[in-house]
């Protein structure tokens, strides 16, 4: 199976080339399954019913979320009438939604989708993410209920991504990192079979600081203090992301390759 996932939508650029891109970025791949995180779709925090609903009809199969999940307060109740939305499993115990769920691929395969956040260097205290994502993996094992098992791992620290995706190696198909917003070089598949990436990076406009435009950061930066609101850069965007190819049979990965597609990145030639 051929599983897509784009990491972080930033504003409006981003959902134009989900819109624009997507669906031909999947035709192109032969993709099976698309994940996409939209977590920073509306406005840069948090993402409203109306554009997740822009970012499923563009070719998305599941939508995960982040810190910011319910920074857009109509999401509190869109999220209970769209299963296809994963908000993180360790956000609140009395947070609306699901942070996992089973879905389905192409030719009836199941895909189990989760997602969970860090704890260093976040500014809110949020639970263990090692025995939330424990246990959902326990329930759902590759080659059993599943037939593949994609772990979002929601974090500032790539230490903390790095050793959730050791903690999940060959009980999760790929555990790919969001929220920093620049994707990594560090592709690859573990000693037992997950594919691992520490950040997708963002489908944003690079031109930019981690998709707000220049001049508000700056003069934070060089002066300590803010000035105005931060907005998302309006440029074209590059989709950034990653691509594993699993084995049915196992839920392992067999190849992995990180996608970069359109905008300021040089595009990643593809070979999964």
């Amino acid at each position: 199976m051929r599983i897509l996932y784009l990491g972080d939508v930033m504003g409006r650029a981003g959902r134009r080339a989900i819109s624009e891109g997507l669906g031909p970025l999947k035709a192109r791949l032969g993709v099976d399954f698309t994940i996409v995180n939209g977590e920073n779709a509306s406005g840069g925090m948090g993402l409203t019913g109306g554009h997740a609903k822009l970012i499923l009809d563009s070719g998305a199969d599941c939508v995960t979320l982040g810190d910011h999940a319910f920074d857009q307060k109509d999401m509190l109740s869109f999220i209970e009438t769209e299963p296809r939305i994963i908000r993180p499993l360790n956000y609140s115990k009395v947070a609306p939604g699901r942070g996992a769920r089973v879905f389905e691929a192409t030719r009836g395969r199941k895909v189990l989708v989760a997602q969970v956040l860090g704890q260093v260097f976040m500014k809110r205290p949020f639970d263990d993410p090692f025995s939330a994502i424990d246990t959902v993996l326990r329930a759902h094992p590759l080659g059993g209920l599943v037939q593949a098992a994609v772990v979002d791992i929601h974090a500032e620290a790539t230490s903390e991504k790095m050793a959730v995706g050791h903690f999940c190696d060959g009980r999760a198909s790929l555990v790919v990192g969001t929220h920093t917003h620049v994707p990594t070089a560090d592709t690859m598949i573990l000693n037992r079979g997950t594919a691992y990436q520490s950040d997708a990076g963002m489908c944003g406009d690079y031109d930019s600081v981690i998709g707000m435009e220049k001049t508000e950061p700056l003069r934070r930066f060089l002066t300590g203090m803010a000035s105005e609101r931060f907005t998302p850069a309006e440029g074209e965007a590059t989709l950034a992301g990653v691509l594993v190819t699993t084995d049915d049979r196992t839920g392992k990965a067999t190849a992995v390759q990180a996608v970069r597609a359109g905008g300021r990145l040089d595009p990643s030639p593809v070979s999964a």
